[in-house]
């Protein structure tokens, strides 16, 4: 949609009315400034409208594309409307939370609408003594991350490793099972 292609928008500040006394009645004046209200008019329209662009939750849809890059959200054009809306409006939120358990799960299910669960924590090992003869054991294996999809939908394993390659914590390996349905639970 153009906001310029909106036939018969009314310009809310007409320029004719804005000229000297003096041009008041002189028609050529008048024609002329109302064509350039004409052209004015959606810029008008957009700058008085201009917090309902840049809020996520209203803004047009074309303008969602555009917004997400302006925060670095997560923008797939096949999406639902309102998934893209939410993928903006949290997109500081997410990246705040890259690299954590929770921001996992959280891109997972905003992104495929997956549920997940995250295992493990990828650990480190330190000791408190300098230059200590012995090192420490080896770290566990890394979080294991398990993704089953809602009712009724299918779960595509490349968008999976896709997005647990970028939510997941730079110093740990991930690993990734994807699951029919929701875990058994296991004597927890």
């Amino acid at each position: 949609m153009s906001r310029a292609a909106v036939t018969g928008l009314p310009s809310r500040y007409p320029i004719g009315e804005q000229l000297p006394a003096l041009y008041a009645d002189d028609g050529l004046a008048q024609r002329f400034t109302a064509g350039l209200d004409t052209v004015l008019a959606p810029v008008f329209v957009t700058l008085d409208n201009l917090s309902a662009y840049l809020d996520p939750r209203v803004t047009p849809s074309d303008f969602l594309s555009w917004l997400a890059s302006w925060v670095g959200a997560a923008h797939d054009p096949q999406w639902p409307v309102e998934r893209r809306r939410e993928a903006v409006a949290r997109a500081v939120e997410l990246h705040r939370r890259r690299g954590t358990r929770r921001g996992l799960i959280e891109a997972l299910r905003l992104g495929l609408g997956v549920h997940a669960e995250v295992t493990g924590d990828g650990g480190a090992a330190w000791s408190a003594t300098a230059g200590a003869a012995e090192l420490p054991p080896e770290p566990p294996a890394g979080p294991l991350v398990r993704v089953w999809p809602a009712p009724g939908r299918e779960v595509d394993p490349d968008r999976v490793h896709e997005i647990v390659r970028a939510m997941c914590p730079v110093h740990a390996v991930c690993r990734v099972e994807i699951l029919s349905g929701p875990p058994a639970d296991e004597g927890r």
